[in-house]
């Protein structure tokens, strides 16, 4: 069904603009028929954030910003999704265009700006599917206009501590302006602090909520120092690494988008994204686990991100150019590396180049 799902769609779609052709997918998502997915290796399993994972593969936030589908998502065989950048209020985003593929690159720009349907319409759809199994996080944003951000961030964890299965605290989008200066360390500490103290406030009624924070490719290790010490000292569940960047990479094929405002994703973001990962593992020393995301279109690259330090990975980018089927195509290749190598699970992995990755030149 993926294949057929692939192969009518992918060539269909990249006829389109971009965003229309991403409402178009969601439109198509919401028709898919409730089948059954064949259940995935047992050894692809992960534990992490005081969740289990049927596998290690995400849908990463931005494809599905108000909860239209995120159950399509998990049948078709993501072994968690992350809907969002949710908002308080409803917000419609920077103007179009915003969305752009580098074809060439298989890389995409955005500069959406946290366009979603708003809190109050997305917990009624999480709300709806309560019942169901699958581990759905919540990524949460302020609004572009808000008086006070660290509010709002306060607000959305008290919403929806019910629904989530765990919690992303976006710091990194490019796109809403002054967002990323939340992530300098005076700062991060409070609004982690205040972030913590909601989750505690509400954990008696609505039990546990892992908060994760992400971070932005584009930082300094001086920067990275003070963001992990401060999610170390703040005690957070885990570090998502990493979000889009404002960089332009010199080696970009489609330099007719180049000058193009907002985050790139994809291909390119891949070796700046893995170094990421590899230096906040190190820095991190077992305090929490990492998700990896940025750049991963294959088994390879996949295997790449987890020896880098990532316990979870994430995509999007990527299944525009590959299609869904890149998720099967990921789960096969990771457990044929597990039983070739002679290990029992991905764990075994997880950080194993860390060191060695975080000795090597920095990517350009």
């Amino acid at each position: 069904m993926i294949r057929a799902f692939d192969a009518f769609s992918l060539p269909l779609l990249r006829w389109f603009d971009p965003e229309d052709a991403h409402r178009m997918a969601i439109q198509g998502l919401k028709l898919l028929p409730p089948v059954r997915t064949k259940a995935d290796d047992s050894k692809l399993a992960v534990r992490a954030f005081g969740l289990n994972f049927p596998n290690p593969i995400g849908m990463a936030a931005g494809f599905d910003k108000s909860a239209d589908v995120p159950d399509a998502l998990l049948r078709l065989g993501f072994g968690f999704v992350e809907i969002g950048t949710v908002t308080p209020l409803p917000q419609s985003g920077n103007p179009r265009p915003r969305l752009f593929r580098l074809e060439r690159d298989e890389a995409v720009i955005n500069r959406m700006g946290f366009n979603n349907d708003g809190a109050e319409a997305v917990l009624k759809r999480l709300a709806a599917r309560a019942h169901l199994a699958g581990i759905v996080g919540v990524n949460v944003g302020a609004n572009k206009d808000s008086p006070d951000r660290v509010a709002d961030y306060v607000k959305l964890i008290e919403t929806f501590a019910p629904v989530a299965s765990y919690f992303t605290v976006n710091v990194s989008s490019p796109n809403t302006p002054g967002l990323r200066n939340l992530q300098q360390a005076h700062i991060l500490d409070d609004l982690l602090a205040k972030v913590i103290d909601a989750r505690e406030r509400v954990r008696e009624k609505a039990g546990d909520s892992p908060v994760l924070l992400k971070i932005a490719p584009d930082l300094s290790l001086a920067e990275l120092d003070e963001v992990v010490h401060v999610a170390r000292s703040r005690r957070v569940d885990g570090m998502i690494v990493a979000n889009t960047t404002i960089g332009r990479p010199a080696t970009l094929r489609e330099q007719n988008r180049v000058r193009e405002q907002g985050g790139l994703s994809g291909r390119p973001l891949f070796r700046l994204s893995t170094r990421m990962v590899a230096e906040t593992y190190v820095r991190a020393e077992g305090a929490f686990p990492l998700i990896g995301v940025g750049g991963i279109d294959s088994g390879g690259a996949a295997l790449t991100k987890i020896r880098a330090g990532a316990s979870l990975i994430q995509l999007y980018s990527s299944l525009i150019y590959k299609g869904l089927g890149l998720v099967d195509a990921i789960k096969t290749d990771l457990a044929a590396t597990l039983l070739r190598t002679g290990r029992d699970q991905l764990s075994e992995i997880v950080g194993a180049d860390a060191a060695a990755i975080t000795a090597e030149d920095w990517p350009v």
